[in-house]
């Protein structure tokens, strides 16, 4: 089995590497770089005090669960570049990559264009790390925990389509109830999403489900980055839930809510 995966650099996205590589023959990773000390080095967010103080929690939680920056498995071909190079690329540059059996993104640019086309028509699989059609757009996770929602905090599996993680559903990832930090808890869904999307693939269920078209008027919150400023991470830094709240939240979420829910 060959998959290529559309990603980024960050500890979360070499594990979905490896996870990827343990169940394929060959693994094709396109890597769209960022800094790997986000707040401390301006990139996708902007270098601050505060931003440095969020996202050393940020930092922190990822490397809890999915340890430092590392070099990918030997059945792993990658090819690096800057986030939002992707779509200047021309499709023969990617040609080897475009030859698999499965297609993932995860942590990519937005996807336009050719290659976009090329994906959607290949039911390409995208994880959003936010629980669609609740919350949409940016930093989905920290938004459901800032509104003081830890029981929306989750990934959706979707296939990818032209328009920003609006693709339809199939199946949605979650942590299981448990007494955790909030960041924890935001990493806590980035595993269970890697391992509901690795299993599936692996038994060969992964388009076993029917596909759910999004209800925007189900839509709870849609966010940019531009929303995340220093004032909200600085009030968040003070409000954000305890463990405590996070476990009574996940023990009474109404699952009825999540399609064909994979908890981990």
């Amino acid at each position: 089995m060959k998959i290529t995966v559309f990603t980024s650099n960050q500890p979360r996205h070499i594990s979905l590497i490896e996870s990827l590589a343990s169940i394929a023959d060959e693994v094709y990773a396109v890597q769209e770089c960022n800094t790997v000390f986000p707040g401390q080095v301006a990139d996708f967010f902007r270098r601050s005090d505060i931003m440095q103080e969020y996202f050393s929690h940020v930092l922190n939680a990822e490397k809890n669960i999915f340890g430092s920056p590392r070099f990918s498995p030997a059945n792993v071909k990658s090819i690096s570049m800057k986030l939002g190079d992707l779509n200047r690329l021309e499709l023969n540059a990617l040609k080897p990559a475009l030859e698999s059996d499965y297609y993932i993104v995860f942590g990519s640019s937005f996807i336009k264009g050719d290659l976009c086309n090329f994906l959607v028509n290949q039911k390409a699989l995208n994880i959003h790390m936010g629980v669609s059609p609740y919350y949409r757009g940016s930093s989905c996770n920290f938004w459901a925990l800032n509104d003081g929602n830890p029981d929306f905090v989750g990934a959706t599996i979707h296939l990818l389509s032209k328009g920003l993680d609006s693709g339809p559903m199939l199946f949605h990832a979650l942590p299981k109830p448990q007494e955790i930090e909030a960041f924890l808890l935001g990493m806590s869904a980035v595993k269970a999403a890697h391992e509901g999307l690795v299993s599936h693939l692996k038994a060969g269920t992964i388009f076993d489900f029917a596909p759910v078209i999004q209800e925007k008027n189900l839509e709870l919150k849609y966010t940019r980055n531009s929303d995340f400023t220093d004032e909200v991470a600085a009030h968040y830094l003070k409000t954000a839930p305890t463990p405590t709240e996070i476990v009574h939240s996940l023990d009474s979420r109404d699952l009825t809510k999540f399609l064909n829910p994979y908890l981990a």
